[in-house]
């Protein structure tokens, strides 16, 4: 056990040592790179004023989601109306969506239970 403990500390020295050679080249270039997003000051009343104009700008968008949002009902509605029309096509793309959906439930189950399979720890 102390032998893995030291191969941790050697391997954690050399990463340190790794970032603190590359790390400032590195930032340097991702921020050139990406220049044109950097709002100048860059102090802290002016991330704050982005923030707030971030959280009103998709607050005022809820309205056109909202009105989307119903349209997209009301064409399942209609599909589930009409489903003597539907084609084998979009009931086989529905069946993957619905798939998918169950998986994903699933994966975050396992997840949620701390990557068991069987069951909760107790």
């Amino acid at each position: 056990m102390a032998s893995k403990l030291v191969q941790l500390q050697s391997k954690a020295a050399e990463a340190s040592k790794f970032v603190a050679k590359h790390g400032t080249s590195y930032y340097r270039q991702l921020l050139e790179q990406n220049k044109q997003y950097i709002q100048e000051p860059s102090t802290v009343e002016k991330c704050n004023l982005l923030s707030k104009q971030l959280f009103y700008t998709r607050l005022s968008s809820i309205p056109g989601r909202y009105e989307a949002f119903w349209k997209e009902l009301d064409y399942v509605k209609h599909l589930w109306k009409n489903r003597q029309e539907l084609k084998l096509e979009d009931a086989g793309i529905a069946a993957l969506f619905g798939l998918e959906c169950f998986a994903w439930y699933c994966a975050g189950e396992i997840v949620g239970r701390g990557f068991t399979i069987t069951g909760y720890y107790v």
